[in-house]
């Protein structure tokens, strides 16, 4: 049974709980409240609205009593710019799960809490495509409304651009409709801009409607699956995944992994059939992997793979950066950083991972269309330091930012950025908003003037 809790810190709990409608709950924090536990929140109470309306009244009550909050759906994000204690909540959005198509399936509504395994097997069914990430614990919108890469990225697009419209709870607690066709000031028209890119310092998106991708039987399948390679085969790897001609049915994944030892793995993913996804990564196969467990994958099945890293609980900082070109020097110098690193007692299960999607399609939407300000980056990869003891939190922090130098040494770019999704926490405001970053700035002194929503790389 849900405890209920009537107090925190003499902020009167009992007369929130009385508000929400009958479906609603405040309970106390998980043990495993989020993926990462390194910089996490440490609310006193956690908040689970049944309705968009709920967690209206929870924004003016927390508003009312100068209580912090934090909005949540999965809990995946690793930022340590989260300052929510003991006195602050989380607006957890668990009821808020719901997914539906319509009749032809162009469309479907996604509730605030769903999570990409909820949105796959229902688009699955319906026969369509939905644009979302690879992982399955992951908030679907949350991984949306900060861009929004997904494997189907070079067909369709950013996921940010699928979205039709956005119910939103604002900082004074007002729910608003905003929508691409029916906007009807231009303050509405500058925070729907604002919310696809940076939405956590705008808004709750209680549900969205976004554009899917209805295709025959045969198209709900995807030639993918792993490819090991020894750590020595490295610099051919990185140097195939540089001279691939991506095109646009086409995607992959990078990670180096200690399970028995360090290993590469890939996985390589072509929206189509066997052989022309062995023809399309012929560069990669002709290297002579160790392993190959690619084949044919029902749509359902395409982020199995994922599985594992889903579990929460842990310290796993990450370190991300955005690259225009891979380099073999500097790539062989992070694999160095990371041996290192997994060879420290209880972080041997330390990883990398690096994100390839090819983004014509998506650079032919136009850069102000949205605030996400990073059509130009055509790689993205990210170093995760995973234990257990705060004691090794400073050494695992020089780890990351060491291969995050590396990295950046050879980015290709004048100015580094950094998908939003992926950043920790001390870049630079530029780094994670790009040329959005002065005309967000406007639009969040007058949508949210005392920075109520403060926790997601805050703008103010």
């Amino acid at each position: 049974m849900t405890e209920h809790l009537y107090a925190v810190d003499g902020r009167g709990m009992s007369s929130l709980q009385e508000s929400l409608s009958p479906e609603s709950s405040i309970t106390t924090p998980s043990q495993k409240l989020r993926w990462s536990e390194y910089g996490a929140p440490q609310p006193g109470f956690v908040v689970h609205p049944a309705t968009a309306l709920d967690v209206s009244k929870t924004v003016q009550w927390a508003n009312e009593n100068n209580v912090s909050f934090l909005l949540q759906n999965g809990g995946n994000g690793w930022a340590n710019t989260f300052s929510i204690d003991g006195k602050g909540i989380v607006i957890q959005l668990d009821n808020l799960r719901s997914v539906t198509f319509n009749e032809h399936g162009t469309q479907t509504t996604i509730g605030g809490g769903a999570l990409i395994g909820d949105v796959v097997p229902v688009a699955a069914a319906k026969g369509s495509l939905a644009l979302t990430g690879t992982c399955n614990c992951v908030g679907a919108l949350g991984a949306i409304l900060g861009g929004g890469y997904s494997s189907l990225g070079g067909q369709f697009g950013m996921g940010v651009d699928d979205v039709l419209s956005l119910e939103v709870v604002k900082a004074n607690g007002e729910i608003v409709i905003l929508s691409s066709t029916a906007l009807t000031t231009q303050e509405d028209k500058e925070l729907f801009w604002a919310m696809r890119g940076a939405g956590p310092n705008f808004g709750i998106v209680t549900s969205a409607v976004l554009m899917t991708h209805p295709v025959p039987k045969e198209d709900l399948f995807a030639w993918t699956g792993p490819l090991t390679f020894a750590p020595s085969q490295l610099e051919n790897v990185i140097s195939a995944i540089q001279s691939i001609k991506f095109g646009p049915k086409m995607a992959l994944s990078l990670s180096l992994l200690n399970l028995g030892g360090p290993t590469v793995f890939v996985t390589p993913f072509f929206h189509g059939s066997t052989e022309e996804g062995r023809l399309a990564f012929k560069t990669l196969l002709d290297i002579g992997p160790l392993t190959d467990k690619t084949g044919d994958v029902p749509y359902e099945s395409w982020n199995a793979g994922s599985d594992i890293a889903c579990i929460k609980g842990g310290r796993r900082p990450t370190i991300g950066v955005g690259l225009v070109k891979m380099d073999t020097i500097s790539w062989r110098a992070v694999y160095d950083v990371w041996a290192e690193l997994i060879q420290q007692s209880g972080a041997e299960r330390s990883s990398v991972l690096l994100n390839v999607v090819p983004m014509d399609k998506a650079r032919k939407v136009p850069g102000s269309s949205s605030a996400f300000p990073f059509r130009n980056l055509n790689f993205h990869a990210t170093m995760t330091a995973s234990y257990a003891d705060t004691a090794f939190d400073t050494s695992a922090i020089e780890y990351l930012k060491r291969a995050r130098a590396l990295w950046q040494a050879k980015d290709g770019l004048k100015c580094h950025g950094t998908y939003i999704n992926n950043a920790f926490g001390d870049e630079s405001l530029e780094t994670v908003y790009g040329e959005s970053l002065s005309r967000l700035k406007t639009i969040k002194q007058r949508e949210d003037p005392h920075n109520r929503f403060n926790q997601w790389f805050p703008l103010a």
